[in-house]
């Protein structure tokens, strides 16, 4: 699927992973949360190359990032509380009532205060979304990694979520890192994308998404950025 891939990515940015369905956004970022180890190459966090790095330096590096899945992925029958408590709880040895308190500030900061006990049936797709952010943010992580965190929302929670992302990216310093179709946030909150393309099996496209939109020589790119706002982009590379 990916063959040479290479790229940096910059301390406190916004990044964007972009492409056509099938083109390796999902393998791709896999690989850069160590979920996958790549054939061949080097993956280089804060010096550290997740595969050929020791475990130590493994579970080390995974401490550092913060994920929020898709489909957020809140366990169904745990409450908000204890969703965002259980990574806090696992990697720390904190007592009860400071990881109490670490997960009150958790939510608050994801504009959720008071919803410690909702379980996620009884949350909006919104607020799911932002329970995902508060467990991706529980352990203070250097990188955050979103996959379609506006996906399936309406257009002024999508907006909503985005300007948490920025709020979250100036306060914490963080890097962010997001998978997405979405244009209005790729024009509105990336500061950089990398494109993907399944035919070359590698980047098509590389830099801030406002200039590519208007300068780009590659015809899929500027097809991608161009569409209306709100359509759906499937593939044709």
């Amino acid at each position: 699927i990916l063959d040479n891939v290479s790229f940096d990515v910059f301390k406190g940015e916004i990044l964007f992973v972009l492409g056509g369905s099938g083109c390796g956004k999902t393998t791709l970022i896999r690989h850069l949360m160590g979920l996958d180890r790549p054939a061949s190459g080097h993956i280089i966090i804060d010096g550290i190359d997740l595969r050929s790095c020791n475990q130590a330096d493994f579970i080390k590096t995974l401490k550092k990032i913060g994920i929020l899945f898709q489909g957020s992925a809140l366990f169904g029958s745990m409450s908000l509380a204890q969703n965002i408590a259980l990574p806090i709880q696992e990697a720390t040895g904190l007592s009860a009532e400071a990881v109490h308190d670490l997960v009150r500030m958790k939510l608050c900061r994801v504009d959720l205060a008071g919803f410690e006990n909702y379980l996620p049936h009884e949350l909006s797709g919104g607020m799911k979304k932002r329970a995902g952010l508060a467990r991706a943010l529980a352990l203070n992580p250097k990188i955050l990694f979103l996959d379609e965190p506006t996906a399936g929302l309406d257009p002024i929670i999508a907006s909503e979520i985005d300007e948490l992302i920025l709020k979250i990216n100036k306060h914490s310093g963080a890097t962010v890192i997001v998978v997405t179709h979405e244009l209005y946030s790729i024009l509105s909150i990336a500061e950089r994308i990398i494109m993907l393309d399944k035919n070359s099996k590698g980047i098509i496209a590389e830099g801030n998404p406002i200039f590519l939109k208007e300068h780009s020589d590659h015809p899929y790119v500027r097809k991608f950025l161009n569409r209306p706002i709100g359509s759906a982009s499937h593939g044709g590379e």
